[in-house]
């Protein structure tokens, strides 16, 4: 038996003429059930029937007709062409991502994308180009022509846990792709129990997938077109010995690659400063190019196909001027009153003892205290309303403390040693800065700074608390002097400093980090009283939610009436201020990524003026020698390589870390010796061959913009412009295809439709 749909001109059947085989010659619809056919029958006569959907069972095809003919309704021919056309237009338009898309790419977007990755099939690369240069949109415009041109369905993006709401964002925003944010309640709510499986455009947290086996276990299930890594430098792995010590993280890195057909790892910071570990990383991309440990002079290895880096000052807009504007740092010195110098010393003192006393602790009790008390002493620096919160809020967390230790004792009649230490480090304290995102690096610091203790018995922590009624009775008369010299440095530069106005004196919009809410508090206030407008004073930090977080900064870039943030570090991550062109570090960051991070904040695709910091310094404190001697010779080797020295800050201290350099001048700073070597340590950090050796280094795969390369970009992008698929003709289709379908739509205004019906077929 065939159907009526089979009858085509030369088919040979049976059932049409009795007892014979019948060629057809031509076949006419008559609605969906009939045909009327014209035949030839055994004699070759013409002969001509209407066949019915009822007659299906008496036919029988004997030998199959012409496949293809000119017999189909011509509108639908043209219909049918017209979406192949459609569906093919990458093809003619190679920049269809560019011209669907909420984006105006720049030269080195077009050619990430356009001339290095699209190319490649399938996709192992590394795209590491400088903070600020659009890692993200040029990730979008990639996986909008992916699936454009039907490459790609299945698409998962794995980023570190404060900028997945920002990838979120800005894929919907500027590309119009949802995806979806996996997590636990999603997972619960999976029909399959799988829900990597039942999404096909998924964006995951880094740090939740690697440390969950069950999740890792469900993703091993499925397979991707297309797998993105944001901050990739994290999946990171070494040698000990011979032996290969693999994070959690470079484990995650290693099952994507086996389950993606295109892998994208994105980072600002591919290289550590060690050539085996750098090599390890590239065997995420290409086990059997890297394979074995790296040895000098035996390993030379091509990398031009996996990885392209572009630097910030090389980076060119479309009429060959620089696209970012020069970047300026200036150091405000002032000096502590007395009384808050007295209270410096003894917080010092007090801090130094309790970190020698640390150092004979073991295990995650150590790392704790130490990380607690690094946290007090940069309080100290932050603000006196800081360290007197900081050290009330300590105090009595330990009176506390010891009057539950002492109901334990008697209830159990143990001896005066203290229980076990509650507060349980995820991380190791070390590392915690770096590792977590700023609001639970707030969290973390706001818990342990108040409770973490090197007491052992009842009888020290009682000694302590005494030792802290001293020092916050000290702090409190600092607050209720009312002399805060940093304040004055601050209220002086904001109210003389010719850059602080346009030149109508309205004031410019500014930002000014600060590392505590206690400190963010007491200037939101300061700041507000000094300005005689609350109003014109936002704030963002660790507990300000993902909306609300959204909301303030959209005030800022659009109210003309608010003109200063003041801000944690959680502003420093995932939050474009490039509105603002100056920026006031009230409270210096130990970790010189967070130093560029914050500057990277303004200092931005869209930014317009040059940019100036200014970083306030205490002269004649401990950390405050090591910040000054850092920013004098950071001036120094900006000026010798021309500017670039911000962006490789980070990789400058990699042999010792700054953050070390700034404890032991805490704690040894009043001897000359290791005063020495400590800035001996800082000098060859910053020592110009050294950072021309990591210039070197990156410049391996750093890729450059040509005018003459700029040029053809250019021109590229007019072509392309020039054949790119007209709206109009999708609007076309769709009203006519729609309306053939059984449609029905209904024109209100220009642009505007509405949709009474929608057919079955197109649901």
């Amino acid at each position: 038996m065939i159907k009526l749909e089979d009858l085509r001109e030369d088919a040979v059947v049976t059932g049409l003429q009795p007892g014979d085989q019948a060629r057809i010659v031509r076949v006419e619809m008559l609605g969906a059930d009939a045909r009327t056919v014209t035949y030839k029958d055994g004699n070759g006569s013409l002969q001509e029937r209407v066949v019915f959907r009822s007659d299906e069972p008496g036919l029988e095809l004997v030998e199959e007709g012409a496949r293809w003919g000119f017999s189909a309704d011509p509108e639908h021919f043209k219909l049918g062409v017209e979406a192949q056309r459609i569906r093919l237009a990458h093809l003619f338009d190679p920049m269809m991502a560019v011209h669907t898309s909420n984006v105006e790419p720049l030269p080195h977007q077009i050619s990430a994308v356009y001339e290095h990755m699209l190319e490649k099939q399938p996709l192992r690369y590394v795209l590491a180009d400088d903070p600020g240069a659009g890692k993200t949109i040029m990730a979008g415009l990639f996986i909008r022509e992916l699936i454009l041109r039907a490459d790609a369905e299945r698409i998962l993006i794995v980023a570190p846990g404060s900028l997945v709401e920002q990838w979120q964002d800005e894929l919907w925003e500027k590309f119009e792709l949802t995806f979806h944010i996996f997590g636990h309640e999603m997972q619960n709510a999976a029909a399959s129990r799988n829900a990597f499986d039942e999404h096909n455009q998924l964006i995951a947290r880094l740090d939740q997938i690697s440390r969950n086996d069950d999740f890792q276990e469900l993703l091993a299930q499925t397979h991707w077109d297309l797998v993105v890594v944001d901050e990739a430098h994290k999946m990171s792995a070494s040698y000990f010995g011979n032996k290969v010590t693999e994070t959690k993280r470079f484990k995650l890195g290693k099952l994507l690659g086996r389950l993606a057909r295109h892998l994208l790892l994105m980072t600002a910071t591919p290289h550590n400063g060690k050539e085996a570990d750098f090599q390890l990383f590239l065997s995420l991309l290409d086990g059997d190019r890297f394979y074995g440990k790296f040895r000098q002079g035996a390993h030379k290895v091509s990398i031009d196909d996996l990885m392209r880096r572009m630097v910030k000052e090389d980076l060119l807009k479309f009429d060959g001027s620089k696209l970012f504007p020069e970047r300026r740092a200036n150091t405000v010195n002032y000096q502590l009153s007395d009384l808050e110098a007295a209270l410096y010393s003894q917080v010092t003192e007090y801090v130094r003892e309790e970190m020698n006393r640390a150092e004979r602790l073991q295990g995650q009790q150590k790392g704790a205290v130490g990380f607690a008390l690094t946290l007090l002493q940069r309080r100290l620096a932050s603000s006196p309303e800081a360290i007197y919160q900081s050290l009330k809020r300590r105090r009595k967390r330990l009176e506390r403390r010891v009057q539950e230790e002492r109901l334990v004792q008697r209830g159990h009649h143990v001896a005066e040693t203290l229980t076990e230490y509650r507060v349980a480090l995820a991380k190791n304290a070390d590392d915690a800065e770096e590792e977590l995102s700023a609001a639970e690096y707030e969290e973390l610091a706001d818990e342990l700074v108040d409770e973490a203790s090197t007491a052992q018995t009842i009888e020290e922590l009682e000694l302590e608390i005494n030792t802290l009624n001293g020092l916050e009775a000290q702090a409190l008369r600092v607050v209720q002097s009312k002399k805060d010299r940093k304040w004055d440095e601050l209220s002086r530069l904001l109210q003389d400093n010719p850059e602080m106005f346009s030149e109508g004196r309205a004031r410019r919009k500014l930002i000014i980090f600060t590392e505590h809410k206690d400190t963010l508090n007491y200037l939101i206030e300061k700041i507000g009283g000094l300005l005689g407008k609350p109003a014109a004073v936002v704030a963002i930090h660790g507990g300000v939610g993902r909306d609300d977080r959204r909301k303030i900064q959209e005030e800022f870039w659009t109210n003309p009436e608010v003109l200063i943030m003041v801000a944690t570090d959680a502003a420093g991550e995932g939050v474009n201020l490039q509105v603002a062109s100056l920026m006031i570090n009230y409270d210096l960051p130990w970790n010189p990524n967070r130093l560029e991070q914050r500057f990277g904040r303004i200092h931005r695709i869209g930014q317009q003026e040059i940019c100036h910091l200014w970083n306030l310094v205490a002269t004649e404190t401990r950390e405050g020698d090591v910040f000054q001697r850092l920013f004098e010779k950071l001036e120094v080797e900006r000026m010798a390589l021309g500017g670039r020295v911000f962006d490789i800050l980070g990789e400058a201290f990699e042999g010792r870390a700054l953050r070390d350099l700034i404890i032991d001048a805490i704690r040894y700073g009043d001897q000359p010796e290791k005063q020495r070597e400590i800035f001996r340590n800082l000098e060859e950090s910053l020592d110009t061959g050294h950072l021309k050796e990591i210039i070197q280094r990156n410049a391996l795969v750093e890729s450059s913009l040509s005018m003459e390369h700029l040029y053809s970009v250019r021109e590229q992008m007019e072509k392309a412009e020039a054949r790119k698929l007209q709206p109009h003709f999708i609007r076309t289709f769709f009203e006519e295809a729609f309306q053939r379908l059984g449609g029905h739509m209904v024109k209100r205004e220009p642009g505007r439709y509405e949709v009474k019906n929608v057919p079955t077929d197109v649901r």
